[in-house]
């Protein structure tokens, strides 16, 4: 067809996100609310040619990739794909190249960890694949001096930094070149362009940009956050729980068991408290809510107690690279009387996220469930923000 794209952007989304602790593929971990793979796609779409986009995925991501995709590319959807990725970043590319339509020519490889790459450096590598005919990569020059270590990590010497380069993405090739490199090739790479380089072919370098970071860590998603607009200022979120009574459970509430006191109905211990708390402060940080996270599906969480979640709602903000600033929660309920151990909660709940809980309660006057004595309603506000980097990271 005269109208078929002749480039192709190959997108990597593979990756496990290990070092960001995201718990999923990194190319699904938010930031500011939307996946990585989101923002990358919007840099690709909106280059100024055409592009057939292959977007390669853990294969048990497809389907989720494959809506997100349609919703992003609206119109242009015809023209991506997406593809289960393989064992390795070169196996994954691999599968994104076998995909290719027959009339691309030139093909640019892209991580989705690079997600504020702009439109620019793909259109520029694009240019300077088809007006040289060489592999183009882009970078950055090296600002940081340079030592090289032996294996007791004792500095040998200083290397010239000005004939070094950070390199990003995308990588671009000429199409029947790149294809046939990878099918030749013995051995993993490192990245395209070495790959490329290895089959005896030149790859030059192109000035890169700033905002085309790798985010591998949580500083990192700090960084692009804040290139994004969000300079690391406050965020809040509200969450909300409700339990029935139980008459047949113990009473677990803000982290405290209440003897003698009707328990509270749910699959783990129905701390109405600890679940508002959870879903507030995954709402500040766009991370989804406690239903997504520990669903009644997991038998892991039967019977858990609320600090079991608190915990790992913290450790998951710090991964994302946010702190608690500080959390209320409102507790609406005839039973049990929450001043006499409110100081005793209130110390429990802020030890666990290093930050100041304050809690009250109140009655509804009779009004509905909770006036009539059927169950506890709870209501959190949580405050976060963008955590300081230290010496230690």
């Amino acid at each position: 067809m005269t109208d078929s794209p002749r480039l192709a952007v190959v997108v990597v989304a593979a990756g496990q996100g290990l070092r960001l602790g995201a718990g999923q593929p990194k190319a699904f971990f938010p930031l500011r609310g939307r996946p990585l793979l989101e923002h990358a796609l919007e840099g690709v779409l909106g280059m100024t040619q055409p592009a057939q986009v292959i977007v390669v995925v853990p294969a048990e991501r497809v389907t989720d990739a494959a809506a997100l995709c349609r919703r992003v590319a609206g119109v242009a959807r015809d023209h991506v794909v997406v593809t289960a990725g393989g064992s390795s970043r070169q196996a994954s590319v691999a599968a994104g190249l076998a995909l290719l339509d027959d009339e691309i020519e030139v093909v640019l490889v892209h991580d989705a960890a690079r997600a504020l790459t702009p439109p620019a450096q793909l259109d520029a590598v694009a240019r300077a694949v088809a007006d040289t005919g060489e592999g183009v990569i882009p970078g950055l020059p090296v600002s940081d001096t340079i030592k090289r270590v032996d294996g007791a990590e004792r500095a040998l010497e200083t290397v010239d930094r000005s004939a070094l380069r950070a390199v990003q993405t995308p990588q671009g090739f000429p199409r029947s070149e790149l294809v046939a490199a990878y099918a030749a090739a013995t051995a993993e790479h490192t990245d395209d362009a070495a790959l490329f380089a290895a089959a005896g072919h030149r790859v030059r370098v192109i000035a890169g940009s700033e905002r085309a970071l790798k985010i591998t860590t949580p500083w990192d998603l700090r960084r692009a956050a804040t290139l994004l607009g969000d300079a690391g200022g406050l965020r809040t979120g509200v969450g909300v729980d409700v339990h029935a009574y139980d008459e047949a459970a113990a009473l677990w509430l803000a982290g405290l068991h209440w003897p003698g006191e009707p328990g509270l109905a749910g699959h783990s211990d129905g701390d109405a408290v600890c679940h508002a708390i959870v879903d507030a402060l995954l709402s500040a940080a766009g991370l989804g809510d406690i239903g997504g996270l520990f669903g009644v599906d997991d038998e892991r969480f039967a019977g858990a107690h609320g600090d079991v979640f608190l915990r790992e709602t913290r450790r998951r903000l710090e991964a994302a690279g946010f702190r608690v600033v500080n959390v209320a929660v409102q507790v609406l309920g005839n039973r049990p009387r929450l001043a006499q151990r409110r100081a005793e909660a209130q110390a429990l709940l802020g030890g666990i996220l290093n930050a100041p809980v304050s809690l009250a309660a109140t009655t509804s006057d009779r009004l509905g469930f909770t006036g009539r004595g059927e169950g506890v309603t709870a209501v959190a506000t949580a405050l976060i923000a963008a955590a300081e980097k230290t010496d230690d990271h």
